[in-house]
């Protein structure tokens, strides 16, 4: 069995994750609905912004191996109001 020490940081960590998520519908106005969805346009704003530093890096700072960037989006749904993503 564990010790209740080794349980101790997911409660800090769960504690943590209940106060960024109630900080982020607050800063929504108290709407979760807004929050989700000013939670998926930043997402999707450093996605673009990670792809960018991807394309960006040199040759020889990957030393002559080119990394794939990581999948965007998942398959999911596109957010109402958003525009399409340009293609790869």
């Amino acid at each position: 069995m564990t010790a209740p020490a080794e349980q101790q940081p997911a409660v800090d960590e769960a504690a943590e994750l209940e106060a960024a998520v109630s900080q982020a519908i607050e800063a929504c106005g108290g709407d979760p609905v807004a929050a989700v969805r000013a939670l998926l346009v930043l997402n999707t704003a450093l996605e673009h912004e990670l792809t960018a530093v991807y394309a960006k890096a040199s040759t020889g700072f990957l030393r002559g191996r080119r990394v794939k960037p990581p999948a965007m989006g998942g398959g999911a749904e596109p957010i109402p109001g958003s525009r399409p993503r340009d293609p790869e």
